[in-house]
């Protein structure tokens, strides 16, 4: 069998000499009459032999078998933002556009399924209640996305768990914040019940990823010192709340994507500019800027992140994954 490069060898270019002896000449002007028509039918078979070999080393390679992307969770999953009119709409912008646009490059035959619910918790995640699914849940349609198509997975990656205590950081009472602590252990078990069935439903040698959660609360910094109470208590217990999913993700043997980290949550310190608003700690800052959490109305204030931290989040999740 040949090889892509160089084509045949010199080999049979020149006719192989007749047997000696006297020719008369026009013996000796057909034979090079035939030597002449044989040189041209071998250059055509060289010609064509190397034209198949170049279009068959120029090829592009076939895709290989089909194989999923399959993304979990809330707004985020979806790429959640605020439209110009201020309402938040799915768009194409979400972490997992953008890891799916990453891996394609190199896994053409890759397909990306988003199963996730704007508005979704751990406990609708598991029951059903606000978007529709075969089965009846978000859990449900995954397991069986999952087991549908077993050995065809190639990531798996969820975020769930920020609407379970939406009502908490909303609200600008310390007490409120302080009671959350309980609903926060509550949806950590609720979490980790979901992942038990996402990871016997993909098995055991699925890459599966989590992740922490960015805090939009810190920008509430900006309302003078009450502001700062209730940003400071929100970090407290947004770092105790991811605490308690790491720990979930962690048991159920699902690699965890630090977006808490990569925010920056917990620095107060090292104060930014952000054009517009003025000098603020780090954390408030990068809220500000890569969440529509600042933005002034009809588009904001709106907790989604925006393309640039969208960006941060798939950058955090292909890090922990391995494959960035």
């Amino acid at each position: 069998m040949g090889r892509c490069g160089r084509g045949a060898g010199a080999h049979g270019d020149r006719p192989a000499r007749g047997a000696t002896g006297n020719r008369s000449a026009p013996n000796v002007r057909w034979e090079q009459m035939s030597r002449h028509v044989l040189r041209r039918a071998i250059a055509a078979v060289l010609t064509v032999a190397a034209t198949a070999a170049f279009t068959a080393c120029s090829a592009p390679a076939k895709p290989g078998p089909v194989t999923y992307y399959l993304a979990l969770g809330d707004s985020l999953s979806r790429g959640v933002q605020p439209d110009v009119a201020g309402d938040s709409v799915e768009t194409s912008q979400g972490y997992p556009d953008l890891v799916y646009a990453q891996l394609h490059r190199d896994h053409p035959a890759l397909k990306l399924v988003q199963l996730g619910c704007p508005g979704e918790t751990t406990q609708t995640m598991i029951h059903g209640g606000i978007c529709r699914y075969p089965g009846g849940s978000q859990l449900a349609a995954a397991v069986g996305f999952l087991r549908a198509h077993r050995g065809h997975i190639f990531l798996v990656t969820i975020d769930i768990g920020a609407n379970d205590l939406q009502d908490c950081g909303s609200q600008q009472s310390l007490a409120t914040l302080a009671s959350c602590v309980g609903q926060a252990a509550e949806s950590a078990s609720r979490l980790a019940t979901i992942l038990a069935g996402v990871r016997a439903a993909a098995g055991p040698g699925v890459r599966i990823v989590g992740m922490s959660y960015y805090l939009p609360e810190l920008a509430e910094w900006r309302d003078g010192e009450p502001g700062h109470a209730v940003a400071q208590v929100s970090e407290r217990l947004a770092a105790v709340y991811n605490g308690l999913l790491d720990g979930a993700y962690t048991r159920a043997g699902v690699a965890v994507a630090n977006v808490f980290g990569a925010f920056d949550t917990a620095d107060f310190g090292d104060p930014m500019t952000v054009p517009g608003i003025g000098t603020l700690p780090r954390n408030v800052a990068l809220i500000c800027e890569w969440t529509w959490e600042c933005t002034p109305p009809p588009r904001g204030p709106n907790q989604h992140a925006n393309p640039a931290g969208y960006r941060v989040i798939a950058d955090a999740i292909l890090k922990t994954a391995g494959l960035r």
